[in-house]
């Protein structure tokens, strides 16, 4: 690829990874994502075809986009998602197309998935107790998901990540029966700081359960973890490993330590609009290029203006931040 097609934006920020939600469905209501009632969602003409998505991806793969993350809502609730994974490992330039799913759909799935050409897996995970589970999603589903995490592991994937949301005051119960579930079936597990991204808005600093106090209650009950060089520079979790050889662990903090320096991701919602940071306040319609005949080159132009507009940070921490009007769930994950 030519370096000078490469999305940069004005900090010198590289950009090669895009999350792709395909839906803003959903079949649990985490309270850190949905509204519990009443939940409006897109129709489902608004959302991308697959081939929509495709051509999005064929553009933005010339560009320097090699890492895909499908997302949503629940991805897995969108009718035949193995196929868009088939099409889209076929786009020239990618190399890693990964999942991110709450798993209650995930053994039926599995086998298509592997067999299409996924790569990787992260499964949401934040309570193996199961009123605790359902405490939080606000549906059951706890079996199902440790049925999927199985299933996943039987057909061959061997690149799991487990995704815990750390909320203070609820979750630390919870802090070791993962780590030790985690350890003993060879997953790597990550947890991840309480963001301001509830569609109920009752999120408060005080509920951000840091990384560092997890990992020292981590390291009294299995013992010392070190850190990792991490892999690559964009990458947003601050890894360790336990001495002990009983795997890995990861936290990611976008409040407590923002990595907003070094992101690399650009976002595509279910509908077709293009966001250059989570927490954004601002989108670029790329469904209206899409099907109203706009042209590759136009679709380029578009990308670029949300990545030239992208800010150094997110600035949760400042007086500036707002909240984004939309939540997780129409965000995508």
């Amino acid at each position: 690829m030519n370096s000078d097609l490469r999305l940069i934006d004005t900090f010198g920020r590289l950009h090669t990874d895009l999350r792709i939600s395909v839906t803003d469905r959903c079949n649990i209501r985490c309270f850190y994502c949905m509204p519990n009632e009443n939940v409006v969602f897109k129709a489902r003409e608004e959302l991308l075809t697959f081939e929509e998505i495709e051509r999005f991806v064929r553009v933005v793969a010339r560009l320097g986009v090699s890492k895909l993350r499908l997302t949503g809502g629940e991805p897995l609730v969108r009718r035949e998602l193995d196929q868009l994974v088939a099409r889209l490992v076929q786009v020239p330039g990618i190399d890693d197309i990964a999942l991110t799913t709450n798993g209650i759909l995930l053994a039926e799935q599995a086998a298509a998935l592997r067999t299409a050409g996924l790569k990787r897996l992260n499964i949401s995970l934040d309570a193996l107790d199961p009123e605790m589970f359902r405490r939080i999603a606000r549906r059951d589903g706890l079996e199902q998901v440790l049925a999927g995490i199985a299933e996943a592991q039987r057909v061959g994937f061997d690149k799991i990540k487990l995704n815990a949301v750390a909320i203070r005051g609820l979750t630390e119960s919870q802090i070791l029966p993962l780590g030790r579930f985690a350890r003993e079936r060879g997953l790597e597990l990550r947890f991840i700081e309480f963001m301001p991204l509830d569609a109920e808005q009752h999120w408060t600093d005080e509920q951000v359960l840091s990384g560092s106090d997890i990992l020292n209650r981590l390291a009294e009950a299995f013992g010392p973890l070190e850190p990792i060089t991490p892999g690559h520079p964009g990458q947003p979790a601050s890894d360790y490993r336990f001495i002990d050889g009983g795997g890995l662990v990861g936290f990611i903090n976008p409040v407590s330590q923002p990595f907003c320096e070094s992101c690399n991701r650009l976002r595509l919602t279910a509908e077709g609009q293009v966001r250059n940071c989570l927490f954004s306040q601002e989108e670029w319609d790329a469904r209206t290029l899409l099907r109203n005949g706009g042209s590759d080159d136009e679709l380029e132009q578009l990308v670029r203006s949300s990545v030239s507009a992208k800010r150094a940070g997110h600035g949760i921490n400042t007086a500036e931040f707002y909240r984004p009007e939309r939540a997780m769930f129409q965000i995508g994950g």
